[in-house]
């Protein structure tokens, strides 16, 4: 029987896609042999009853196909509702597809809407509707990746381009824009030049300046697109800070990181790619060799040599050519490149190639003094404690730029940005300065020579990359932090690492650790037999309850006897043997027990229920059915007591106590054993045995 007409909620689902509720007109004139009826989940709906009407992915689709074509407002704007939520499902979006419904769908947003533009003042959030899904249904349905997208008009990337450049626009709409022109850039070249036209860098920051955090992921999904797919020869031009970059870094800062809102697992995912591709716009310069017959490039080292020694530039007729050439080679030598008579040749290296220059050129002059100091500070020492300013610039050049992953592609699931390059417009260029002082003061720390450069270089990369992972939010914060991070406090840190968490994990260190093991384990035996020996007082409860009587119970000198007896008060040293009256011999203990199995925790009292007391409780169990009951101070002389007992027993002492003692003592007695093996590498398996010499007839002859 089909149902009543009157119900017009019914749940309907088609293979592969999820159960939604849609209002049908006369549910009984639907066909038998393409709908099946069965009754379910009688709650909340009127009448009783909830008919799940089943129809294939195919009818479904030609029914919201023609549905939106409707026209009726209210009829179209449910039909792209549906269909909104029907894409996501790829069997559906097939079938869609099949009948031209991205077509249809990319006419609307040409063409369709703009009859409903005139209705737009008085019908304003329908007509936002209206647009709203219709985008959200392209998008679910480009994402299946059935349809290419270089198939799409002109007309139609600047219909959603103006959605993007309109100052007032609704949010579900700008995002499906927004959405629509990240996903255009990044899957055609062809696309990225149409789009590029339309858009500009300049139109997408106002969009930053909202408190709306989707809107920004989505703007910033598409600057770092453009990015992305900008040809070489205008990423050359986007080497040079522009006012545009400039505004963007500023509107980023204040408006997305620094903003009161925490920042989301995709939004810094996006700061991580803008960051990528801003370092990747060095690559070109890191990948360039130096002309050592380009004049220009020549100047600028000239420009290093009279920054540092506030000398002009001589004229050709100053003194003789070979006393030039020796006044350069000396200050060549002073700045500390590795080339004396010709420095160009220092700078054929790629990586870093001209971006050390730069560094170099950026540090003298907007930190003269500083770039002065470490000049002449090197100069005059001896040569072998020189750090030599040219070879480390372009070393740490090199370094940083494989820190920074210079030249890489952005990681797809990395969300690794740091704030500090996004306070300053030359933020590389500035992180190289901080980083060269930084390998200078750590240079005269370690008291370096010429063959140490590669040991300073590990350091200082230890150092930076130490104080990256606490993602300081401005230059100066890190440059706080590098202060910290000291020669001394490196190899505190190494020390602290290489103990702990790795923890000697190399065969032989391994090998020698399970070798002190038991020495180490009888130590800590020793020491609880002699705290034993000097004895403790303990509470004596009585079935009163009263606990305002003590005993004393102490292990005698040879290990063989319990001494205990009662005492008035508590004592303020140790008790004599002598005054204590029971012994009980060690011979005759046949167990200890702890906890609620001791027969003193067994009985029914306020006891039972105290925490505390139960987890001090011990006994020691003697003869037949006789205990010797405990209640210890504290935690530490109760595990000092069963260790000990059991350590008298022959039995293993587990008290977290002996555990503590024994990662203490042990790792004291591997540094003090690995000593002497500092900066030494450990091999994994041992030296091969030597052959046996032909004969054992050694002689010594002491004259």
């Amino acid at each position: 029987m089909p149902p009543p007409a009157d119900i017009v909620k019914v749940a309907i689902e088609w293979p592969g896609a999820f159960p939604k509720l849609m209002e049908i007109d006369q549910v009984s004139n639907a066909d038998s042999t393409n709908f099946y009826i069965t009754e379910k989940n009688r709650n909340n709906i009127k009448n009783g009853s909830i008919l799940r009407l089943t129809t294939s992915a195919a009818q479904m689709a030609q029914q919201l196909h023609e549905r939106i074509q409707s026209s009726s407002m209210d009829m179209k704007l449910d039909a792209l509702k549906d269909l909104a939520n029907s894409s996501r499902d790829i069997t559906f979006a097939q079938e869609f597809i099949n009948l031209d419904g991205i077509s249809l769908l990319t006419q609307m947003v040409e063409s369709g809407t703009e009859r409903y533009q005139k209705l737009q003042k008085i019908m304003k959030p329908c007509f936002g509707d209206l647009l709203s899904f219709t985008l959200t249904a392209f998008v679910e349905l480009m994402d299946h990746g059935i349809v290419s997208w270089d198939s799409f008009s002109v007309a139609f990337i600047k219909k959603i381009a103006s959605y993007v450049c309109k100052s007032a626009m609704d949010t579900a709409v700008l995002q499906r824009s927004l959405a629509i022109l990240e996903s255009m850039v990044l899957n055609s070249q062809d696309l990225y030049q149409k789009v590029a036209q339309e858009i500009t860098i300049g139109q997408l920051i106002p969009h930053l300046q909202g408190t709306d955090q989707d809107i920004q992921t989505y703007t910033i999904a598409v600057i770092n697109a453009l990015f992305l797919k900008a040809p070489e020869e205008k990423r050359q031009v986007q080497t040079k800070v522009t006012e545009s970059q400039k505004q963007l870094r500023s509107i980023i800062l204040s408006n997305v990181i620094r903003s009161n809102k925490p920042i989301n697992d995709e939004m810094a995912h996006q700061l991580y790619v803008l960051q990528v591709l801003t370092f990747n716009l060095l690559e070109d310069r890191m990948m360039t060799k130096m002309d050592p017959q380009d004049q220009a490039q020549r100047d600028i080292i000239f420009e290093l040599r009279r920054i540092a020694f506030d000398v002009e530039c001589e004229s050709n007729n100053s003194g003789s050519i070979e006393k030039r050439k020796s006044m350069y080679t000396r200050d060549y030598k002073k700045l500390g490149f590795i080339n004396h008579v010709n420095p160009a040749v220092d700078f054929t290296q790629i990586p870093p190639g001209m971006l050390a220059l730069d560094n170099m050129l950026y540090f003298a002059r907007h930190h003269q003094d500083a770039y002065i100091r470490i000049v002449l500070e090197n100069s005059s020492r001896e040569d072998k404690h020189e750090c030599p300013f040219g070879r480390s610039s372009i070393e740490l050049t090199k370094m940083l730029c494989e820190i920074l992953k210079v030249g890489e592609l952005p990681n797809e699931n990395c969300h690794d940005f740091h704030p500090m390059f996004f306070t300053h417009d030359r933020s590389f260029e500035e992180f190289f300065c901080i980083c060269i002082q930084l390998l200078n003061k750590t240079w005269k720390e370690m008291r370096a020579t010429s063959e140490d450069f590669n040991k300073v270089m590990q350091v200082v990369k230890e150092q930076i990359t130490r104080a990256l992972t606490i993602k300081p939010n401005s230059l100066d914060q890190f440059k706080s932090r590098l202060q910290n991070l000291s020669y001394t406090e490196i190899l505190k840190l190494r020390q602290s690492e290489r103990m702990n968490q790795e923890d000697f994990q190399s065969r032989p260190i391994l090998e020698l650790r399970e070798k002190i093991q038991p020495e180490i384990m009888e130590l800590i035996k020793q020491q609880r037999l002699n705290r034993l020996c000097e004895g403790t007082c303990f509470r004596k409860i009585s079935s009163r309850r009263r606990q305002d009587k003590f005993w004393y119970c102490r292990l005698s000198p040879n290990h063989k006897v319990l001494h205990y007896g009662d005492l008035e008060e508590s004592p303020q040293g140790e008790v004599p043997h002598d005054s204590l009256q029971d012994k009980l011999p060690v011979a005759d203990i046949k167990a200890v027990v702890t906890g609620k199995d001791c027969p003193h925790m067994k009985e029914k009292g306020a006891l039972k229920q105290n925490k505390e007391v139960l987890e001090l409780s011990f006994s020691v169990l003697y003869e037949s059915d006789e205990y010797l009951n405990f209640i210890a101070p504290d935690k530490h002389e109760y595990c000092v007591w069963t260790d000990g007992l059991n350590a008298l027993l022959g039995k293993e002492m587990t008290s977290e106590f002996t555990r503590s003692d024994m990662d203490t003592l042990l790792n004291m007695e591997m540094k003090l054993r690995l000593l002497d093996l500092e900066n030494i590498q450990i091999p994994e398996v041992p030296p091969p045995i030597p052959k046996e010499p032909s004969n054992y007839d050694f002689v010594y002859d002491c004259n």
